[in-house]
């Protein structure tokens, strides 16, 4: 069944806003929660930076990140099917942005180093060594993230104009 123009609108819409809203999550642990998780004791930062990564695998975080996704899924089949109508190759920047640089980074780079810092004892000497690398790598990748999101929103709601 074809997406009617109101459908597609909604799409491009809800989409866009979903990028935003992720970048928007990202973005206030680039510029304050890591910062202040790093300002505390290696083993009380270490322990709540694992119930973060415990507690974000949740159906509202979840469902607005790899919906966001799904969104740019089908927004990339019609780009590639029908890149000759206006806005589509905004759809096509604009998702495989979120697709690689924030989709892709996540599974690739972040979720390992949580992987890394939910085995760790946030008391032993190893968690300590294994907080102060977390902190540069995941904020660096986090910025990626943060970035690739809000460029991707930018991009799809160019193409929401006529």
């Amino acid at each position: 069944m074809p997406l009617t123009d109101s459908g597609f609108f909604t799409l491009k819409l809800c989409t866009a806003l979903g990028c935003g809203l992720v970048a928007g999550a990202f973005f206030a642990f680039s510029t304050f929660v890591m910062q202040a998780l790093g300002q505390q004791p290696p083993a009380q930062g270490i322990a709540t930076m694992q119930s973060i990564n415990i507690t974000v695998i949740n159906p509202w975080f979840m469902g607005v990140l790899f919906g966001t996704a799904v969104g740019c899924l089908g927004l990339v089949v019609f780009s590639l099917t029908k890149g000759n109508q206006p806005g589509a190759k905004y759809l096509l920047l604009g998702s495989l942005l979120y697709l690689l640089g924030t989709i892709l980074v996540t599974i690739a780079f972040n979720v390992p180093l949580n992987d890394a810092l939910a085995a760790v004892n946030p008391a032993s000497a190893e968690g300590a060594t294994l907080w102060a690398k977390y902190l540069t790598n995941w904020t660096l990748w986090n910025h990626l993230r943060t970035v690739a999101a809000l460029a991707a929103a930018a991009l799809l709601t160019l193409s929401l104009i006529p």
